[in-house]
C-alpha cells in the first residue's frame, strides 16, 4: 500500500473516483510468476485483464509478451513496443478485418477456434500471399478441475472439439496458406489451487502430442493457457508459487526432452494485474436506514462490476480499506453503495469500518484486473474514471476521466421539432 496521504493528494489533483496502479507490484508479480515457471515457458500478458497501454508497456519492458483479443488490443500491443513474434490473437468471433490485421502485422500466431474460422483465415492469408502461423484451440473432451470458471469439456463457443480434430485427418494439406504450428487450450480461470494448474498443464501437453500426431500438424508451439488467480475473498489464499514451480517442472521437463524446440506459452492477466490496482472512491453521504448504515459514494459497479462478486453465487466483498486518514477501530457494519439508480449498485456489504464521514476515501483493493473495461461505464452516462500509474513514487495519469463533452461528442443531435408541430 502507498502512504495514506498519497491517495488524498491524488484525489485533490485528479478527482474521484480513480483507479491507481502500483508499477512495483506489477513488476514484482511478473518476476514472481516467471520465477515459478520453467525457464523455457514464456509469459503472455492477457490484455483483456487491463488493456491500458501504459500497463502493458511496463510489463513488456520486464519481458511480458502479449495475448490480445481485439483489433484495438492488437494495436495497443504494437504501439506499446511488442514485437510481432511475441503477440498471439485469441477469440471465438474474429472479424475479417481482425484476421487481415493479424496477417498484415506478422504476429506469431492466430489462435483459431473453429473450422469455419480456419477456412476464413486460409482465404485471407492466400489473398495476401503470406503464410500465417496458426495454433488450434482445442475444446477438450473433459473439464478441468479447480477452476472458478471452466472453459472446456462441455459444448462451448471456444475452440474445436477434440473429437472433431482427431477425426479431421491430415490438416496441413487442407490449408496450404496456413502454417498449422501447434495447439492452444484454456481450461479455466481464477484457479487458486496450483495442483489444478499443474494438472491442466499436463493434460494440455499430452493432448498436444496426441492431436498433432493424429493431424500431421507441427508441434512448434503449445499454449497451455494459464488461469492462475488471486485471492479476493475471506478464506482464500494466493497460489503457492513454490508448489507451482515444483509441479510444473515435473510435467514440463519430460515434454521438453521429447520436443526440445517447442515454444511453450503461459497466459496470465489477473495474476499479473489484480493486486497492483486500487479503486479509490469518495463518500458523499452517510445515512442510516432501518438500523443499517450506508455510505453513499461517488463510485460504483459501473466502474467495477467485478466487485459484485467474481464467480460467486452470492455476494462477497473485495478487500476494503479506509484511506487518507488515521482511523479508530472498525466498529460499524457498513454498506458501501454508489450513485446509480439501481439497488444492485453496492460495492461492498456488511463491511466493518470505523465511523465514516463525507469526504472520506475508500479503497477497493486488488482491483487492477477486470475493472472499468469489464464494467458498464456508460450506464447513467458517468463514463470512465481517471487511471493513474505510480512508478518510482511518481504518479502518471494514464487515462483521462471522461467529461460530458467526451460522452456527447459521438452522438448526433437531430431536431424533430417541426415534425412534432405538424403532428400537433
Amino acid at each position: 500500500m502507498l502512504a495514506p496521504d498519497f491517495y488524498r493528494r491524488l484525489a485533490n489533483s485528479y478527482g474521484t473516483p480513480y483507479f491507481i496502479y502500483d508499477a512495483r507490484v506489477l513488476a514484482d508479480s511478473l518476476r514472481e510468476l516467471r520465477g515459478a515457471l520453467p525457464a523455457e515457458m514464456e509469459v503472455f500478458y492477457s490484455l483483456k485483464a487491463n488493456p491500458n497501454i501504459s500497463i502493458f508497456a511496463l510489463l513488456r519492458s520486464y519481458g511480458a509478451r502479449a495475448e490480445v483479443s481485439s483489433l484495438v488490443e492488437l494495436e495497443t500491443a504494437l504501439r506499446a513496443g511488442a514485437k510481432a513474434r511475441d503477440i498471439i490473437f485469441l477469440g471465438p468471433g474474429k472479424s475479417r478485418q481482425e484476421l487481415a490485421a493479424c496477417v498484415g502485422a506478422g504476429i506469431y500466431a492466430v489462435v483459431v477456434e473453429s473450422l469455419p474460422e480456419l477456412d476464413e483465415l486460409n482465404r485471407c492469408a492466400a489473398a495476401t500471399g503470406i503464410r500465417q502461423r496458426v495454433l488450434l484451440r482445442i475444446n477438450p473432451a473433459t473439464a478441468a478441475p479447480g477452476s472458478r470458471l471452466t472453459m472446456g469439456g462441455k459444448p462451448r463457443q471456444f475452440g474445436i472439439d477434440e473429437s472433431q480434430l482427431l477425426a479431421a485427418g491430415q490438416l496441413p494439406c487442407q490449408y496450404p496458406s496456413l502454417h498449422l504450428a501447434g495447439v492452444h487450450a484454456y481450461l479455466g480461470t481464477r484457479i487458486l489451487d496450483v495442483a489444478a494448474v499443474v494438472d491442466n498443464t499436463a493434460r494440455v501437453l499430452e493432448m498436444a502430442e496426441r492431436v498433432c500426431a493424429a493431424t500431421a500438424m507441427d508441434l512448434e508451439a503449445v499454449d497451455v493457457g494459464g488461469g492462475l488467480g488471486v485471492a479476493y475473498f475471506d478464506g482464500e489464499s494466493d497460489p503457492d508459487l513454490d508448489q507451482l514451480r515444483t509441479g510444473l517442472h515435473a510435467v514440463v521437463q519430460p515434454f521438453l526432452r521429447r520436443h526440445p524446440q517447442t515454444r511453450l506459452l503461459f497466459e496470465s492477466g489477473r495474476y499479473l494485474a489484480a493486486r497492483a490496482g486500487t479503486y479509490v472512491i469518495a463518500i458523499r453521504y452517510v445515512k442510516e436506514s432501518m438500523g443499517q448504515h450506508f455510505a453513499v459514494t461517488d463510485g460504483g459497479t459501473h466502474h467495477h462490476m467485478a466487485a459484485v462478486g467474481v464467480g460467486s453465487a452470492f455476494r462477497r466483498n473485495f478487500p476494503v480499506k479506509l484511506l487518507g486518514r488515521a482511523s479508530d477501530p472498525s466498529t460499524v457494519d457498513w454498506h458501501l453503495t454508489g450513485p446509480l439508480c439501481t439497488p444492485g449498485d453496492t460495492i461492498a456489504s456488511h463491511v466493518p469500518l470505523p465511523a465514516l464521514r463525507p469526504g472520506d476515501l475508500i479503497g477497493i483493493l486488488r482491483s487492477g484486473a477486470y475493472g472499468p473495461t469489464a464494467s458498464p461505464v456508460y450506464f447513467l452516462s458517468h463514463g470512465y474514471p481517471a487511471e493513474i500509474l505510480v512508478h518510482d513514487g511518481q504518479p502518471y495519469l494514464v487515462r483521462d476521466r471522461d467529461t460530458p463533452d467526451d460522452l456527447l461528442r459521438k452522438q448526433h443531435h437531430h431536431s424533430f421539432a417541426r415534425m412534432a408541430q405538424l403532428v400537433d
